[in-house]
């Protein structure tokens, strides 16, 4: 896998320089440690390296003064920075992981059912950040069970099926029905599924 034109092998050094982010299904649990404070959880891409960090020392109050912009821009509702993560509804959770995924830059975005279960201020608040980051020139990859989402946010769908990319449509909105019908798992005879890296590696999902 490559971004950029660069070897990706998911390691944290390669995340940071190449500006490869994600919002995981049910980051409280995935993207943060619930019992660490709001400003710890928005440091975990950057508390080892400066400003927060200094000859191997980190620093409690740069972390508090580094999240409490991003926690306004983002519109997270907590009592501070020192609160632990894991007494934020569900959309706030959602919304702090974006603050530190997209506040320093992001060339790829990963996201994986990045509504599920929120109300529908939060789902409204969360799909739009998503086509800011699109907007904003990040390669979006969102990985959804919901229709309406994929054709609301996708400027392109792909259907996977057994591991293989089985149909890709540039006209989510006009091939709804044939996109439902492939997501339920019908096939067509002439179809020839080919690797998913292929496909993706070809355009913005």
């Amino acid at each position: 896998m490559t971004v950029a034109g660069k070897p990706f092998d998911a390691t944290r050094t390669q995340y940071r320089e190449l500006k490869v982010r994600g919002l995981p299904e049910e980051p409280l649990r995935n993207a943060c440690v619930a019992a660490m404070s709001v400003a710890e959880n928005l440091a975990l891409r950057e508390f080892d390296a400066p400003p927060l960090a200094r000859a191997g020392w980190l620093s409690p109050s740069r972390m508090s003064a580094a999240a409490l912009p991003r926690i306004e821009a983002f519109g997270v509702k907590t009592r501070g920075p020192e609160s632990p993560i894991g007494t934020l509804s569900g959309g706030n959770v959602q919304r702090a992981v974006l603050a530190r995924e997209l506040s320093r830059g992001c060339r790829v975005l990963v996201v994986m059912n990045p509504v599920f279960g929120l109300d529908f201020a939060a789902v409204d608040e969360i799909h739009r950040r998503l086509l800011e980051a699109r907007n904003g020139g990040a390669a979006v990859l969102l990985v959804s069970e919901d229709l309406d989402e994929l054709i609301e946010l996708s400027d392109r769908v792909l259907v996977m099926s057994e591991g293989a990319l089985v149909y890709e449509t540039a006209r989510a909105a006009e091939d709804r029905a044939e996109i439902g019908r492939r997501m339920g798992g019908a096939h067509d005879a002439h179809d020839a599924p080919r690797p998913v890296a292929e496909a993706l590696a070809e355009g913005t999902a």
